[in-house]
This record gives structure tokens, sequence and C-alpha cells, in this order.
């Protein structure tokens, strides 16, 4: 890959493209909607139909699991919601926060903004809000929510350091996080660690998963649990574009999508490392 703008520029492009398709569109692409496999999208989707909140229009398939299922959100709640996309996880949170809570999404994605603001004001909802924003650098105030949610998005954020500085920033102190995300355990192969469409799949640009909760750790959040975990398989048809039979054959890596939850402490007042 090359540089941290290049990669987010292609994210851009790439999660525009998405935006303007219709769920089906993107998942007649995808191997989780049988047949050939030529992206790798919605492979790690969960199924959201069954819980409460949920919203069809605002559902591309690209999460990888169910964090505001984790998130033990409460009635009147401020919930931030990283990468929100059409606005799945918004709607779901906003049942569970109730009309007097507040549900802000960030992303940043123009055509994703658009997207999530027609189908909120579809349903009439007016405490939730979508910014569009870097999630490097929120467009929120410190101190702002009692909980932040995101789904398979801090894969394809480069510094990803500075996404759990800003977490820790934005979360009020006693606030928590439940994220679900693609963590991996072992060496991807250069070919599959290259490719473009691979990072803006969530998988070469995910780390080492005990990287992923040290940074977590290091970052000033206590009581790190991992809600729910499980593996992702990549279908030989995908990976035949970039690796050998015998590469295929003999890949030992392990790719996993975890939901992690998190606290910012009671008793934190000001960045970690300061007080």
């Amino acid at each position: 890959m090359s540089t941290d703008q290049q990669i987010k520029d292609m994210v851009r492009r790439k999660y525009s493209e998405i935006a303007l398709q219709d769920k089906a569109d993107n998942l007649s692409s995808c191997c989780g909607a049988g047949g050939c496999s030529t992206e790798v999208y919605n492979i790690m989707t969960d199924d959201y139909t069954s819980m409460e909140g949920y919203n069809a229009d605002a559902d591309l398939g690209l999460g990888c699991g169910l964090p505001t299922q984790f998130a033990q959100i409460k009635k009147g709640d401020t919930v931030i919601d990283l990468g929100s996309g059409a606005g799945n996880d918004c709607f779901v949170a906003r049942h569970e926060t109730g009309e007097t809570g507040k549900v802000i999404g960030i992303d940043f994605t123009p055509a994703m903004i658009e997207k999530a603001r027609a189908n909120a004001e579809k349903l009439q909802y007016n405490n939730v809000e979508f910014r569009q924003g870097d999630i490097e650098k929120m467009p929120v105030t410190a101190n702002a929510a009692d909980v932040v949610v995101s789904n398979c998005v801090l894969n394809l954020v480069p510094n990803k350091d500075g996404v759990f500085k800003e977490i820790f920033r934005v979360l009020k102190p006693g606030g928590h996080f439940s994220i679900s995300d693609i963590v991996l355990d072992g060496t991807l192969p250069p070919a599959i660690q290259q490719a473009a469409e691979m990072y803006a799949g969530c998988v070469s640009g995910a780390i080492q998963k005990n990287e992923y909760l040290r940074l977590i750790q290091t970052n000033g959040f206590t009581n790190i649990t991992i809600q729910k975990e499980k593996p992702i398989i990549i279908p030989d048809d995908i990976l035949a574009g970039y690796l050998s039979a015998e590469e295929i054959k003999n890949n030992p890596v392990g790719i996993y999508s975890i939901t992690v939850y998190a606290e910012k402490p009671t008793t934190a007042c000001c960045p970690p490392g300061c007080c």
C-alpha cells in the first residue's frame, strides 16, 4: 500500500461506490450471496434483522459483528458510531438510548453521510445526527459520549493508535466502547498485504490481535473484554486472485472478527500519561 492519505482516498472512493448501490447489488458480488465470489466486503457480515431498531434501508451488509448488541446502551445515553455508513448501527443504538438520548454517526465518505441523513429523515429521528469527519480527529467535543460503537471500520484506518486516543478523548469518564473489527493471527502473504481490494475489504489493513489489544490498554482503557470472536474464512476463489494454489493450501494465517469492550476509567482526568 501507499501513503496514509492515498489509503484513505482509496477507501473513500470504494465506499462511495458502495453507498450508491443498494444492498442487493453489494451482496450480488460477494461470497455471502452465493455463487462465485469476486469481492470481500460482505463475507464477514452478521445478521441484524432480528435486532430492535433495525432498518433495512440502512443495512449495506458491510459489518463484521453486532457491536450494538453488546454495547450495554442505556436510556438517555449519548452514543457515537465510528464509520456510521448508511446509519445501521445508529438506528439500532437509537432504539436502546430512546428519545431522551442522542446518537452521533461519524463517517468520512460524503455519499454515506447523505444516505444516512436521508434514512434518518424518513424515520423522523430528531435525536440522530450524522457528521462528516475523520475518526482520527473526530468532530466531537471531549467527554461527550457514554458509549462508542463501531463495526468493521478501524482496520481501514492507517493510524489505529490515533483512533483509540480519540475514543478515549470523546468518552466521558466511566464511559465504554464496544467495537467489532478484524484482527490477525499470523502474517498475511505479501500479495494480500499489498492488494487495495483486500484493504478496502477489511483484510489487509488488519493488525495482529495482540497488538490491537495492546493499543487499547496503552491508551488508558480498563476492563478490556473480548465479547465475541469468530473466524473469517476467505473463499478460495477470492484468494486465487492473489495466491497460487500451493500458497492457498499452505497459508496458516488466521483472520478473525472480534467484538471488544473496554472502559474509560472514572478517575481519568486527562489523556493517558499526563496525570
